[in-house]
């Protein structure tokens, strides 16, 4: 499989466990405060991201829905609520973000139709062509092998199906640029250390997003793992980025 950089940028430098593995430890940890600190470190723009992310698979109108790197279940939530799908099934390594996710779907009574399993992206435990989208919310940068786990994702995807992935991207307009990388640099990782005293997952934060392939070069990776049909849009002047291929 092709590596990338982002591959081998991992949370705790010194840890000698496997990426994905020091991954389910970090958001284990910072679980309790996830939820919050994405709604204060965005301003409350990330669920207007994933709003806009999920309508993009209105236009096929999906009865089955993989959501890979869940978390707390919020893209599940929103699909539910948008586009009213029979069966969302969520993954992630992390047993602590599934159980707040499982606490928020029990508080809406929809354990019907939405499950939480964990899950990884490299081993994705059901048949070919089982889903009619795939949904992934700033999750593909955690993949410890991304090529691997976006093969997955197109292996278990219907023919005629769609895969919609959310990631962070990095500003090109002159002035906004330096202020974001700013703010990613030095204000994120300090407000991480102070809500959730752990400094670390948010320096891998904005580390892991530096280094990722982004942009066209992202599309050619998934053109590589099998999509056709992709596309990219861009939110919030470049901050994130909508990537969207079919099978």
């Amino acid at each position: 499989m092709a590596k990338f950089a982002h591959d081998d940028v991992v949370p705790f430098k010194e840890s000698e466990l496997a990426k994905k593995d020091q991954v389910a430890d970090m958001f284990n940890n910072i679980a309790y405060r996830y939820d919050f600190l994405n709604r204060f470190l965005s301003v409350g723009i990330d669920v207007g991201w994933r709003k806009t992310a999920i309508k993009e698979l209105k236009s096929i109108a999906p009865k089955k829905i993989l959501d890979v790197a869940t978390g707390t279940a919020d893209v599940a939530l929103l699909t539910e609520q948008l586009l009213k799908p029979t069966e969302i099934v969520g993954i992630d390594i992390s047993d602590g973000m599934l159980s707040f996710g499982r606490e928020k779907i029990k508080a809406k009574g929809l354990e019907n139709t939405i499950t939480l399993l964990n899950g990884d992206s490299e081993n994705i435990r059901f048949n070919n062509d089982y889903f009619d989208a795939i949904t992934v919310a700033f999750g593909v940068r955690n993949f410890q092998d991304l090529s691997k786990g976006l093969k997955e994702m197109h292996r278990v995807l219907k023919p005629g199906g769609k895969v919609v992935i959310l990631e962070f991207s990095k500003p090109s307009s002159v002035g906004f640029k330096q202020l974001y990388q700013f703010y990613m640099n030095y204000i994120t990782p300090s407000i991480g250390k102070l809500f959730s005293k752990n400094k670390d997952a948010y320096q891998y934060l904005n580390d892991s997003v530096q280094a990722f392939p982004e942009g066209a070069q992202f599309l050619n990776i998934l053109n590589d793992a099998g999509f056709t049909q992709t596309y990219l849009k861009k939110l919030s002047f470049g901050i994130c980025t909508i990537y969207c291929g079919s099978k």
